[in-house]
């Protein structure tokens, strides 16, 4: 059974789950994180717990981790992405910043610094399309759909 939902349920930390089950509090965050378990380990958390052994053991709920797993992947794949553009997004205001100073000083009657600002720009805009899904082809169900045709599976 997966331990961090049990410690949950009963209110714990982890600090309190080792604690309670004589474990370090290091050994409990690697077993969360699904690295796997001696013995010893989960006999001592199927005791804290009072569940039994083969409870914590049991090939039943490794689909339900596995799926939750996947979720979080993806939950950090869109948050890397949103982080993406954003840094993208500041590097762009300070490098046009820093060309429209030098362009306004060194030359002011000619403003070239606008033409890379508009390439740019438009490769700023292109990413927030991809990353915020402004365009139906750059999302993930587009993906979706185009993965199940190529499979050949009903829509």
């Amino acid at each position: 059974m997966n331990i961090q939902k049990l410690r949950l349920q009963r209110g714990w930390s982890q600090q309190q789950l080792a604690e309670l089950s004589g474990l370090s509090a290091r050994t409990i965050q690697r077993i969360e994180n699904g690295q796997p378990a001696s013995a010893e380990s989960l006999k001592s958390l199927a005791s804290v717990f009072e569940v039994d052994f083969a409870t914590l053991t049991s090939e039943q709920d490794m689909p339900a981790i596995k799926t939750a797993t996947h979720e979080e992947q993806l939950a950090l794949a869109k948050v890397r992405k949103i982080k993406g553009f954003y840094i993208h997004l500041i590097q762009y205001v300070v490098v046009i910043g820093v060309l429209a100073a030098i362009n306004l000083v060194a030359h002011p009657s000619k403003l070239w610094f606008f033409w890379p600002a508009m390439g740019w720009g438009i490769g700023i805009i292109a990413h927030a399309a991809a990353t915020f899904e402004f365009i139906p082809f750059f999302g993930a169900e587009w993906e979706r759909k185009q993965i199940e045709k190529q499979l050949g599976r009903p829509l």
